[in-house]
This record gives C-alpha cells, sequence and structure tokens, in this order.
C-alpha cells in the first residue's frame, strides 16, 4: 500500500466513525492495520476538501469492484461438490496454502522480536517451516535476531525445503498450537525453496545476506547461485523502463530517494534523473550533492522500501520487474 493509500485510508476510517471503523480494521492484516493506525494518530487536521477527494477516490475504486465472493469456504465448498472429498483435499491445499491458519494468523499480529524470542530454541527445521509460512519481511526481521550460525542454518533449510511431511507438521502444531491446519487430510504442504528463500533474502541486513550467501555457497554453489538469480536488489531498477521508473517516482518520498541513492551506481542515478524533469533532477542531484554522510543500514532500509513500492506495482500489473537471472520476477 502506497503512502498516500495509508493516508486515505486513515482519512477514510476517521470520516467513518468508531463502529464502522472497527468493523473495516477486522478485515485488514496486522501489518495494514499498523500502516493505517499509525497515519491515523498522525493526522491532526483534516480539511474538507482532503475528506471529500478522499470519499471520491473510494467511490471509483468500489465502481470497479464486481462483488463476487472468494472466500476460502466457498472454494472449499465448490471444489468438494465437484471433486469429491479426497481429490478435492489436495486441490484445496495447493490453491489455499497461501491463506492463514489461526496460528500462522496469530503469529503476524505479534511484534517480530516477539516471534524471535517465542521460536530461537526450537529445531532450526521448525523454525525454517515458520518462516516460510510468515511474510517475508518479517521472516527477515526475525532471522536478523539470530545468530550467524543460526541464522545461515535456517536459510539454508528453508532454500531446500520442499514440503511438510504430516509427521512435521504435527510436531509443528504442538509447538505453535496447531500452527498449520488440516495437515493430515490435505498430505504433504509445498512450502519453501528457492523462491521463499530469495524473497526472505530480501528482507535480511547487508552484512547478515552476505554471510549467509558465502555460507550457502559452501553448502552447494549452483544453490546460491539460484538464489541470487531470484533476489531483486536495488541495482535491478536498471531492468525496468522508464515508464515504470515513472510511475515508480509518483509513489516515492523524495526525502526516502535521496537516502537510497547514497548507496546506488552512477549508471543508476542518471537512470533515475533522466526521467524526471529537467529542475526535479537538478533538486535532486543538489539534495545528493548536499547530503552528508548516511550510516549503510540507513540507505540499505530505504532501499528496500523502495524495492517494495516496485514489486507492489509488479504485483498490480503495472511494471515487469526482472531478476538478476533475467528472468520475470513477479
Amino acid at each position: 500500500m502506497s503512502d498516500q493509500g495509508v493516508n486515505r485510508s486513515a482519512i477514510l476510517l476517521l470520516s467513518l466513525g468508531e463502529d464502522e471503523a472497527a468493523q473495516v480494521l477486522k478485515y485488514l492484516g496486522p501489518r495494514e492495520v499498523q500502516k493505517i493506525g499509525t497515519a491515523m494518530a498522525a493526522l491532526k487536521k483534516v480539511s474538507r476538501d482532503q475528506i471529500e477527494e478522499t470519499l471520491e477516490a473510494f467511490s471509483d475504486q468500489i465502481g470497479e469492484q464486481t462483488g463476487l465472493d472468494n472466500s476460502s469456504d466457498y472454494i472449499r465448498s465448490v471444489l468438494t461438490k465437484a471433486l469429491g472429498d479426497d481429490r478435492a483435499a489436495h486441490l484445496i491445499g495447493k490453491i489455499l496454502k497461501d491463506r492463514d491458519s489461526p496460528g500462522i494468523d496469530h503469529l503476524k499480529w505479534m511484534e517480530s522480536e516477539e516471534v524471535a524470542e517465542l521460536i530461537r530454541m526450537e529445531h532450526p527445521q521448525i523454525i525454517a517451516t515458520i518462516l516460510v509460512h510468515l511474510d517475508p519481511d518479517m521472516a527477515g526481521e526475525i532471522l536478523n535476531r539470530f545468530s550467524d550460525e543460526l541464522r545461515n542454518d535456517i536459510l539454508l533449510r528453508i532454500a531446500t525445503l520442499d514440503s511438510v511431511q504430516p509427521a512435521a507438521m504435527q510436531e509443528l502444531n504442538e509447538v505453535l498450537s496447531r500452527l498449520l491446519t488440516g495437515s493430515e487430510s490435505n498430505g504433504n504442504q509445498k512450502v519453501g525453496g528457492v523462491k521463499a528463500a530469495a524473497e526472505i533474502m530480501n528482507f535480511v541486513n547487508g552484512d547478515h545476506e552476505e554471510a549467509i550467501m558465502e555460507t550457502l555457497r559452501g553448502y552447494d554453489e549452483e544453490l546460491a547461485q539460484h538464489i541470487e538469480d531470484e533476489m531483486f536488489i536495488f541495482d535491478n531498477l536498471m531492468d525496468i523502463d522508464d515508464k515504470g521508473i515513472q510511475l515508480m517516482l509518483r509513489e516515492v518520498q523524495s526525502e526516502s530517494l535521496i537516502v537510497a541513492l547514497k548507496g546506488a551506481s552512477t549508471e543508476l542515478q542518471e537512470k533515475i534523473f533522466k526521467n524526471m524533469s529537467q529542475r526535479a533532477a537538478e533538486m535532486l542531484r543538489e539534495d545528493l550533492e548536499s547530503k552528508g554522510p548516511v550510516r549503510l543500514s540507513e540507505v540499505e532500509n530505504e532501499q528496500k522500501q523502495i524495492l517494495q513500492t516496485v514489486k507492489r506495482l509488479a504485483e498490480e500489473g503495472q511494471l515487469v520487474i526482472s531478476g538478476k537471472g533475467g528472468e520475470v520476477f513477479v
């Protein structure tokens, strides 16, 4: 969700009233609630024009919706009636594998440091299985809180994880109050793998990322290369066409862009300048030159935030991005 989308959502919820806003928030994920709640708290005075603009934008979006129901219960019911219990169970497991169980949902509402403390003493294989069911950014934050040895071990297990046996799933359920439900009826669940490892690596701190990749290369050079090919890094913005860059720039705050570009190559900086108006490019150049030293961690954080914006736009079909291997990323 863009900054503009978060602010509009905050204004809309404040306009609805307590009861109606509470009903809306029940259907949002923990990260969305946190972002919108923070925006609501930051709003001081909202003009009538802002409210009218927000309501108009909301009305336009609603007008594009079909109202069709794609709930999990509906999908399960239709497939079971069409295919029977046994055949439908296997297919439902694949189709709904990304839908959260109550256990996973509970974890997502916790802070990353709380989850890290909760699971750090478990077997690395169990931790790996838990992390692949969390959002990549949260999994990356949790990994950052582990020791180098544990972090490397877990990422390796994630990269080589293909499915979860029912027996292992039962143990996982016992560890986190039935974290994943229905494992016995659905059989092995496809989780983990190179793509999951790469997505989590996109949120791991730079120093940790280098140490993990070195460990992976020592274990399996080809596997490490596959993960690197799937990862999306800031330099990959060079692969986005000019239209995509211009779309990205409309979504990114100028201060965030300045910090992120402090760690970018000259070629990438020039690509950004080229897709701005002459005046905006000149102002950005001046801001970059006048900006003092910035901690590497701050640069990496802003770059990752921009990459998340780009990936969101790609998922929405507004632009196309590629991994280092040259294949379509989304």
